[in-house]
C-alpha cells in the first residue's frame, strides 16, 4: 500500500519564512527609499546642509 504525505512535518518552514522576511525586508526598503526620495524630504536634507556649511565662526 502506498504511504501518502500527512503534511504535518515542519522541514519547509524555515525557508517559507526566511522568503517571507525577504520580502517584507525589500518591501520596507522600497517605502523608505520612496520616502527619502521624495520632494519634501530632498528639499529639507538640502536646506538643513546649506545651513550647516554657511555656519561662520
Amino acid at each position: 500500500m502506498p504511504k501518502f504525505p500527512t503534511f504535518r512535518e515542519d522541514d519547509g518552514m524555515a525557508t517559507v519564512e526566511y522568503a517571507i522576511a525577504t520580502l517584507a525586508a525589500a518591501a520596507l526598503a522600497g517605502v523608505l527609499y520612496l520616502i527619502v526620495n521624495s520632494d519634501a524630504v530632498v528639499a529639507g536634507l538640502t536646506a538643513l546642509i546649506e545651513r550647516a556649511l554657511s555656519v561662520k565662526f
